[in-house]
C-alpha cells in the first residue's frame, strides 16, 4: 500500500477512536473512582478537553513514523490553528468578572420586567437572549457567558440528571443556530460567508429570523420543563446574591467591554487579539481588587481539544468531500446533521465551500444542517467544549456523557431543522 494511502487510512482510524473516546470518557471518570490508585490517568483520559488533542499527538507521532519527523512537523505547522487561539482568549475575556457582572446587572433588570420568578425568567433569558447575542459578540462569547449565568441557577447538582441534559442541548443548539444573524459570528458560516458572498443582511433574511424563532421556542420549551426545580431553588438562588461583591466600576467595565469588543473584530488575526489579550491580562493584574479568578485551565483545555480537532479533521477532506457533493439538497440537510455529530460543523461548511459550482439551494442545506445539528456532541460546534468546560461540576461524576447530551439535544434539533425547512 502507498504510504500516503496509509497515513489515510491511520488517520481515518486515529478519527474514530477519538470520537470513541469522546463517548467513553465519562466510563473514565466513573472508573477513577473504583480504582483510586490510578485515579490520575483515568481522570485525565475521562476530559473531554483532552481527547483530541491527545489523539493528534498519537497522529503526529504516527506521521512520524510512516514518514518521517520533518514531515509530522511540516503537518502540525501547516494547520491553522487561528480559531483555537480565538476561543481561548474570548472565553478568558468574556468569563472576566466586569464582563460577567454587567451582563448580570443587564439581565436582572430584564427579568424584572418579566412577570415570572426570576429564577424562571434568568433561565429562559440565558437560554434565548444570550444565545441571540452570539451574533454580535460570536458564539464562543455567548456560550461561555451563558454558561456562566445559568451554572448556580440550572446546571446544579441537586438537579435531576435528565432535564438538565435536555437544558445543556437546548443550550448547545440554541448557541449554535444563534450565531446566523450575521455573517462573521458563527464558525459554520464564517468558513463560507466570504467565497459564497453571504453578507449579515443575506443572513439575516435566509437564517437569522428562522434561527430567532426556533432559538425562542426551545428555550420557552427548556424553562417549562426546568420550572419545578427552578422554582425549588429561588430562595436559595436569593441567598447566593447576597454574597456577591459589590458591583465593578463603569470604567473598569468598560474597558474590560472595549477589549472584548477588540478582540471580536480582530478575531481572524491572532497576532492583533493575542497584543490585546496580554494587555487585558496587564490590566486585570492593576486592578485585580476588581476580578475573580481567570477561567485560563478551563480556555486552554478547551483550546487544546480545537487544537486537536483541527489536526486530526485537517485529514478527513479525502472521505467527507465526496459525500457533501454527492447528496441533492434535502438529502444535504439532513447529511450535514448526522455528519455534524461526528465533525465539527465549520469543517464540514469547509469542505463544501471548496466544491466548485454548488447550487443556492445546495448551499443553504449544507449550512442549515451544520449549524442545527451543532448540538448533538462536544464536537459538532467549536463552542461546546467551552460549554462542557464550564458546567460539567454540576453533573454526575462531574462529568458529561456523550449519548446523554444526543439524547437531549435531539428535540431542540428537531425543532430548529423544522424552523429551517418549513420556514
Amino acid at each position: 500500500m502507498h504510504t500516503d494511502t496509509l497515513i489515510s487510512y491511520v488517520a481515518l482510524a486515529l478519527f474514530v477512536l477519538a470520537l470513541a473516546h469522546t463517548f467513553a470518557a465519562k466510563q473514565f471518570e466513573r472508573l477513577s473512582h473504583r480504582y483510586p490508585q490510578h485515579a490520575g490517568l483515568f481522570h485525565l483520559l475521562g476530559e473531554v478537553e483532552v481527547v483530541f488533542g491527545f489523539w493528534a499527538l498519537v497522529l503526529i507521532l504516527a506521521l512520524a513514523v510512516l514518514k518521517d519527523g520533518v514531515s509530522a512537523l511540516h503537518y502540525a505547522e501547516s494547520r491553522n490553528y487561528t480559531e483555537p487561539l480565538f476561543v481561548f482568549v474570548v472565553m478568558v475575556v468574556a468569563a472576566s468578572r466586569p464582563v460577567i457582572d454587567l451582563v448580570q446587572r443587564a439581565i436582572a433588570f430584564v427579568s424584572r420586567l418579566i412577570p415570572l420568578p426570576g429564577a424562571v425568567s434568568s433561565t429562559w433569558l440565558g437560554l434565548a437572549v444570550v444565545p441571540l447575542l452570539g451574533s454580535l459578540v460570536t458564539e464562543p462569547a455567548a456560550m461561555t457567558l451563558a454558561a456562566l449565568m445559568l451554572a448556580p441557577v440550572v446546571f446544579r447538582s441537586e438537579v435531576p440528571e435528565r432535564p438538565k441534559y435536555f437544558a445543556l442541548g437546548v443550550l448547545f443548539v440554541n448557541v449554535s443556530i444563534g450565531g446566523t444573524l450575521t455573517a462573521y459570528a458563527a464558525p459554520p458560516v464564517l468558513m463560507v460567508a466570504a467565497t459564497w458572498q453571504w453578507d449579515s443582511a443575506y443572513m439575516l433574511a435566509h437564517f437569522g429570523w428562522k434561527a430567532v424563532l426556533a432559538v425562542l421556542l426551545n428555550a420557552t420549551l427548556a424553562t417549562w420543563v426546568m420550572r419545578k426545580h427552578l422554582q425549588e431553588i429561588r430562595a436559595d438562588a436569593l441567598e447566593e446574591g447576597a454574597s456577591v461583591p459589590a458591583p465593578v466600576p463603569l470604567a473598569v467595565a468598560l474597558v474590560h467591554v472595549l477589549l472584548l469588543a477588540g478582540v471580536v473584530v480582530l478575531a481572524h488575526h491572532p497576532v492583533a487579539f493575542l497584543g490585546l489579550f496580554l494587555m487585558f491580562l496587564g490590566f486585570s493584574q492593576a486592578y485585580e481588587r476588581y476580578q475573580s479568578p481567570l477561567i485560563l485551565k478551563e480556555a486552554l483545555l478547551v483550546a487544546f481539544f480545537l487544537a486537536g480537532l483541527v489536526v486530526l479533521g485537517g485529514m478527513q477532506a479525502w472521505w467527507l468531500q465526496p459525500i457533501v457533493s454527492s447528496l441533492e439538497p434535502l438529502a444535504l440537510f439532513f447529511g450535514a446533521i448526522g455528519l455534524t455529530a461526528i465533525t465539527d460543523n465549520a469543517a464540514l461548511t469547509y469542505l463544501g465551500s471548496l466544491i466548485a459550482g454548488i447550487p443556492v439551494e445546495a448551499k443553504h442545506a449544507l449550512v442549515a444542517g451544520a449549524v442545527a445539528g451543532g448540538g448533538l456532541t462536544v464536537i459538532a460546534n467549536a463552542p461546546n467544549p467551552a460549554g462542557v468546560a464550564l458546567l460539567k461540576r454540576g453533573f454526575a461524576d462531574e462529568s458529561i456523557g456523550a449519548m446523554e447530551l444526543l439524547l437531549g439535544a435531539l428535540v431542540p434539533t428537531a425543532l430548529a431543522a423544522i424552523a429551517f425547512l418549513a420556514l
